[in-house]
């Protein structure tokens, strides 16, 4: 073996023994859990009405949370990309500002809000109602989630927005083209690849989203906390790693299939 070669191995030895001992080792390990229950546990989500209905519920709320992201992201970060206005810059540095935040504070942000000694309780007991509350159930988590994916997309769509060839808008607004044709026929398509590479991020995040859920999901089951009860509470470790397969599973495939799309989209 050659010297090149030799060092080669060398520098890729310690990443390859972490890869096996961190990741590989641990992955067998949980695909192989199940198999001590027998074969039918590798389905408990499609079989158990209460993983069933936590994993439509993860994946529902995912969706709609995705499609909120991207739509709301993609309006904002094309004002940003186009507009030129003092404090635009710290504008986006505010707007990206809860990058830095993990799921538990945005859940806590959620609560100050919406919580049961939150702004909107005292509100509504100022003025005489009963205390309204909104942290703890779909609404709480839907905001959460949105609060947290919404800056990625903001920062993703600003800088493809900037990106984009001035000229083809100018070609078709001089052929007489609407706003709504511009929309469609230019903007869409070039910010196709960004949109499915954003989305798909913002659902995979939304879908094994912890921190957030721990902190606010008291009325309503998501597969992460339902995971997180089997192995913690009652020590089902076997059932904990099929539902983990069962969310890793769509997950990937969700991310597989906006590769392929995004690489179509880019060519």
């Amino acid at each position: 073996m050659q010297r090149p070669q030799l060092i080669l191995l060398a520098c890729a030895l310690p990443a390859g023994i972490f890869f096996l001992a961190f990741w590989l080792l641990p992955a067998l390990q949980l695909l192989a859990l199940p198999a001590r229950e027998g074969a039918s546990a590798y389905f408990a989500v499609l079989t158990q009405p209460r993983y069933l209905t936590s994993m439509l519920q993860t994946l529902a709320l995912s969706v709609v949370v995705t499609l909120a992201t991207l739509l709301l992201g993609a309006a904002v970060g094309l004002y940003l990309a186009r507009q030129r206005f003092a404090g635009r810059r710290l504008l986006l540095a505010v707007l990206t500002l809860p990058l830095s935040f993990p799921g538990v504070i945005v859940g806590f942000f959620v609560i100050l809000l919406g919580g049961r000694q939150g702004l909107v309780a005292d509100i509504s007991s100022s003025l005489g109602g009963e205390r309204l509350t909104f942290a703890y159930g779909l609404l709480g988590l839907f905001l959460a989630y949105l609060y947290f994916s919404l800056p990625r997309a903001i920062a993703a769509y600003t800088a493809a927005a900037e990106a984009m060839d001035p000229a083809l808008e100018e070609a078709a607004r001089s052929l007489g083209a609407s706003r709504i044709a511009i929309a469609r026929d230019v903007w869409v398509p070039e910010l196709a690849p960004t949109t499915l590479a954003c989305g798909a991020i913002v659902f995979a995040t939304a879908m094994g989203a912890f921190g957030t859920a721990f902190t606010l999901a008291s009325k309503f089951e998501v597969i992460p906390i339902t995971i997180y009860d089997e192995f913690t509470n009652y020590a089902n470790f076997a059932l904990a790693a099929s539902l983990s397969i069962a969310l890793g599973l769509v997950t990937w495939a969700v991310l597989f299939i906006a590769r392929r799309f995004s690489g179509e989209a880019g060519a």
